[in-house]
């Protein structure tokens, strides 16, 4: 917190004060996203090799240095980040790739890299004397505050798209949340929300409001970095829906370039659902962003108004990534496939991200010679329904060991 030198405007650039207890623009209203500069030169002194080296909190708070949040509360934390990152050799084999690597965030606490930015909502608020938390999610975002706010005793208020999968909503009823599911599309959510929140004064955990929330999301990138070393791929893959997680995929590289730890950011691949992509739309015909239907399956990137337009734009444009849209189809089978060749279960959502990369070499965006990191977002026991349209139901057979064997035998199964 030390190091927050202040918030400046993605819009009009005018910068503000650490301490002015602000969401977005002043001057230029909601639309005036704000982003958390540091002080780079004196976290130099800090956050280097041999910083990593000695510290043995494997978790995202490892890098509580260069995060906007104080660290009274931490180590009452649940264990958030550090999830794996898996070198791919079945998969890689399948998409012809000279090196992949696979982040599986769907082993955070509440199943999906959600947690990150959850997690410092969570002690932003308990920072502000807050006791209640809200948020509008389309499931990830608003399972995983509930989670976190449950942990620290916090009082969570959800807003959710009546179209939220049942595993999510499971987990929400769980946490004990009180859940507010509204009949209407995720527009309706938000601004439902919107109103909510500030005519009871609770504190916003919605991410493209909020400037902390991606300097949360960004630590996928600073473990990401670390555990290659900090030779990151050349390639970075991740989902996109309201643009904040994207945009805190390239934040954490940023940082870790402006404090000399990497000589390089890597490429991002946006990766939208054909039936809700604003953002390849805007990139493809050249024109800013407008309003999409929101009708796919990958249910935690379906926004059709982005919130967080131009840091997601910037992030793919200013490390010389690309946008790219896979079907519905195209994401139901990359469940299979990442189940079937590496053991990963992943939700429609995170999985977009791989039938992305493999759509990308098709089209030659990136090249079999490039390395890839492909972060998969969320565990698929989150949306169990859409998972059972990936594959086919088992058979139900007699308990007669002669029709065992020749169903093995139609298989192939020795």
């Amino acid at each position: 917190m030390a190091n927050f030198k202040n918030y400046r405007c993605t819009i009009c650039h005018r910068s503000y004060g650490p301490n002015e207890g602000i969401y977005t623009c002043p001057s230029c209203g909601e639309k005036g996203i704000l982003d958390i500069e540091y002080d780079y030169e004196a976290l130099k002194k800090i956050v280097t090799r041999g910083y990593f080296k000695n510290n043995h909190d494997y978790s995202m708070w490892r890098y509580a240095p260069v995060m906007s949040i104080m660290t009274d509360h931490i180590d009452r934390m649940l264990k958030i980040g550090w999830t794996p990152l898996i070198k791919s050799s079945r998969l890689r084999e399948d998409l012809g790739l000279k090196d992949l690597y696979i982040k599986d965030e769907g082993l955070n606490p509440s199943g999906s890299t959600k947690d990150r930015a959850s997690g410092v909502a969570v002690l932003k608020a308990i920072e502000a004397g807050n006791n209640t938390i809200s948020c509008s999610s389309t499931g990830n975002a608003a399972s995983s505050c509930a989670c976190q706010a449950a942990h620290m005793g916090l009082n969570a208020v959800i807003f959710v798209p009546k179209r939220a999968p049942i595993g999510k909503l499971t987990q929400l009823s769980i946490y004990g949340a009180t859940v507010i599911c509204v009949d209407g599309d995720y527009k309706a959510t938000y601004n439902l929300s919107r109103e909510a929140i500030a005519a009871h004064h609770w504190y916003n955990r919605n991410a493209a409001i909020n400037p902390h929330l991606v300097e949360g999301k960004k630590t996928v990138s600073l473990e990401i970095a670390e555990q290659l070393d900090f030779h990151p791929t050349d390639w970075v893959a991740v989902s996109v829906g309201d643009g904040c997680t994207v945009a805190g995929v390239y934040k954490g590289f940023y940082d870790l370039l402006q404090l000399g730890l990497i000589t390089k950011i890597p490429r991002i691949l946006g990766v939208q659902s054909e039936g809700c992509n604003p953002f390849y739309t805007a990139f493809i015909e050249n024109q800013p962003i407008k309003e999409t239907d929101e009708n796919t399956i990958a249910d935690s990137i379906a926004v059709g108004i982005p919130r967080n337009p131009i840091k997601a734009t910037n992030a793919v444009k200013l490390s010389k990534g690309a946008w790219i849209a896979v079907s519905d189809d195209h994401i139901l089978k990359s469940m299979a496939k990442l189940g079937r060749t590496e053991g990963i279960f992943g939700e429609p959502a995170g999985v977009a991200a791989l039938a992305g990369i493999e759509k990308a070499i098709e089209k030659g965006i990136i090249k079999r010679t490039e390395t890839v990191t492909f972060i998969m977002t969320g565990n698929g026991l989150k949306d169990p329904a859409n998972a059972q349209k990936a594959i086919s139901p088992p058979i139900l057979l007699k308990p007669d060991l002669e029709l065992l064997n020749h169903y093995l035998k139609e298989k192939g199964v020795k």
